[in-house]
C-alpha cells in the first residue's frame, strides 16, 4: 500500500523590495525636514540668508495728471495726534463671535493759508508818493487734514471668530481705512478749534509788512474780511 505525502505550503511570505521612487520621496522629505529644522533653530549657518525674502519694487512710473497754479500763502501749520477707538458690533451676536475693535493712533497736520489770488484791484490802495499801502485780504482758511503714515499706527485689533475666519479667505487692503478716515475727521475738527487761522493771518500781516517796507513803503495796513 502506497501512501503519498503532500508538503504544506511555506507560510513564510516573500518580502517584495521597496520601489525606488518611494525611496526617493522619503529621502527628499528627510532632507527638507533637516533644512527647515536647521533654519528654525539656526543650526546650519547661512540657511536664514538662503530662505530669506527679497523685496522688489515693480511699480510703474508716476504719471503727471494735472498742474495747478497756487496763489495761497501757507502761513501756519498745526501738527495733531488723536487716539481712535472704533468698535463695530453685531446686533444679535456677541463680540467674541462677530465684531471688531481697533485702537489706532493717528498723526497728521493741517495747514492754514490766505488765498492771495482773491485779492482784487479794489482791495489794494497806495497813496500818491507810494509811501503808504492799505490791503484788504480774505480771511485765512484751513486746508485738508493730511495723515502722516510714518507716525500713524494701530495699537491693537480685536476681531470675533467669524471675522478671523473671514480674514483667512480674503485679503482686505483697506482694513484700516475706517479708522484712518475717522482720525482725519477728528484732526480737522481739532484744527478748527486751535486758532490756526488767527495765527495764519498774523503771519501773513508780518510777511506783507516786511515785504512792502523793503520796497520803500513806510506804512502798511492789512485787514481781513470777506
Amino acid at each position: 500500500m502506497t501512501t503519498s505525502t503532500k508538503q504544506a505550503p511555506d507560510s513564510t511570505s516573500v518580502k517584495r523590495p521597496m520601489p525606488g521612487w518611494i525611496k526617493v520621496v522619503i529621502a527628499l522629505v528627510a532632507v527638507l525636514a533637516v533644512f527647515f529644522a536647521g533654519l528654525r533653530l539656526s543650526v546650519v549657518p547661512g540657511l536664514r540668508d538662503l530662505f530669506g525674502t527679497d523685496t522688489h519694487d515693480r511699480s510703474g512710473p508716476a504719471l503727471l495728471k494735472s498742474i495747478q497754479d497756487m496763489s495761497r500763502y501757507e502761513a501756519a501749520s498745526g501738527n495733531f495726534q488723536v487716539v481712535v477707538d472704533l468698535e463695530k458690533d453685531s446686533r444679535f451676536l456677541p463680540s467674541a463671535i462677530r465684531g471688531t475693535r481697533t485702537l489706532y493712533v493717528g498723526a497728521g497736520s493741517v495747514d492754514a493759508y490766505v488765498d492771495l489770488g482773491k485779492v482784487g484791484e479794489r482791495d489794494v490802495t497806495v497813496n500818491g508818493d507810494r509811501t503808504s499801502a492799505t490791503l484788504r485780504l480774505p480771511h485765512a482758511a484751513l486746508g485738508k487734514p493730511a495723515l502722516d503714515p510714518d507716525h500713524s499706527y494701530a495699537v491693537s485689533k480685536q476681531r470675533g471668530l467669524l471675522d478671523r475666519l473671514g480674514d483667512l479667505f480674503s485679503d482686505n487692503p483697506n482694513s484700516e481705512r475706517a479708522v484712518q478716515l475717522l482720525a482725519v475727521r477728528h484732526i480737522g475738527e481739532a484744527a478748527q478749534q486751535s486758532g490756526l487761522t488767527t495765527r495764519a493771518e498774523a503771519n501773513t500781516t508780518g510777511m506783507l509788512d516786511g515785504l512792502l517796507k523793503s520796497l520803500g513803503f513806510k506804512e502798511v495796513k492789512v485787514s481781513y474780511g470777506s
